[in-house]
């Protein structure tokens, strides 16, 4: 099977997460800031999270460094093109980058000059090589509520022009879903799609709220409904897709190693599950290396991958046209 060749759709995938180390260097560069070093190489290592990370918390330390480099429109432009550029040249058709405005403010930037330099990245790359997409807007659970109003009014402005949905990220402690209720109701309220972190760390309980509570369409990772009966027979019932991300649920040790992860046992029983990177970069990973390790470890068919493919296509934040152009090819 020519793993490269295959169409792919990634659902799941962090924009902060993805950043070439090389571009880190340059843009430091161009921002007068100074690196811990100049070599590629050992940027490279910094931005990499270990096989053997203890816990997420460990695994987002990963995430200050592009961070240092993305606060200025040009830059986070530059950096959205090149994420969906370096999936278009691995064959992935659509792709939802998702990244928290909120972060990029220690410049001076407006939410609304954030998101707007995201999605001129994105629509450059759709132009240029014919990927679609759309943003994901994301608010981290450690930060406070108040502003997350602000983010999703300055968003609605990009609703159907390449901005799609609402989640949130971070941390996960049992429970959070209650807090954010109001938010969650609020971006509904605007238009937006609602996908949210849960079920990532342990916590099935909290794939089943944020359901129920917060009307998630989709789930991020989700996969210790494995291990809650009420969760995995909501998200059955319903027919929500999971975005599992194969590689860095074994770096954050939501899965213990590849063999027993449940992707395929959820295939099976009849869940959509979807493939995704969830980190480019930090995961030190690809849509085709993805996709080859889940189909090299449970011995699926082409056929087997192309179901996979539909229930991303299903899945998608996009309009008909886009999907039936998915899955025509």
């Amino acid at each position: 099977m020519n793993y490269k060749q295959l169409p792919k759709i990634d659902l799941h995938c962090h924009l902060d997460g993805s950043v070439r180390p090389e571009t880190i260097l340059e843009l430091a560069a161009q921002q007068d800031i100074v690196l811990p070093s100049s070599d590629v190489n050992v940027i490279r290592d910094m931005m990499i999270a270990p096989e053997t990370c203890p816990n997420l918390i460990e695994y987002l330390k990963r995430f200050d460094l592009p961070l240092s480099v993305m606060q200025t429109e040009e830059a986070l432009e530059r950096i959205a093109f090149e994420v969906y550029e370096d999936a278009a040249l691995e064959n992935v058709k659509y792709m939802e980058v998702r990244f928290g405005p909120l972060l990029h403010r220690e410049k001076g930037l407006t939410i609304e000059q954030i998101i707007g330099a995201v999605v001129r990245g994105m629509k450059r790359a759709e132009t240029t090589h014919g990927i679609k997409g759309n943003i994901i807007l994301s608010l981290l659970r450690h930060m406070p509520t108040d502003e997350i109003k602000d983010v999703l009014d300055a968003g609605a402005e990009f609703l159907g022009k390449g901005v799609a949905a609402f989640d949130l990220a971070g941390g996960e402690e049992l429970g959070f879903c209650e807090r954010f209720i109001p938010s969650a109701q609020y971006a509904k309220e605007k238009g937006f799609h609602v996908t949210i972190h849960a079920g990532e760390q342990g916590e099935g309980q909290n794939v089943y709220d944020a359901i129920t509570m917060l009307g998630a369409e989709r789930v991020g990772h989700g996969i210790h409904i494995a291990t809650h009966e009420q969760a995995f027979a909501l998200v059955h019932a319903k027919q929500v897709a999971l975005e599992t991300c194969p590689s860095s649920n074994v770096q954050t040790k939501a899965v213990e190693n590849m063999q027993v992860h449940p992707i395929e046992d959820f295939r099976r029983r009849g869940i959509p599950v979807t493939i995704n990177t969830d980190n480019r970069t930090v995961s030190n990973t690809t849509m085709t290396k993805e996709v080859q390790i889940v189909i090299e470890q449970f011995n699926l068919s082409e056929e087997d991958y192309l179901h996979i493919y539909h229930n991303s296509v299903n899945a998608a934040f996009t309009d008909k046209e886009t999907k039936e152009q998915l899955l025509a090819v």
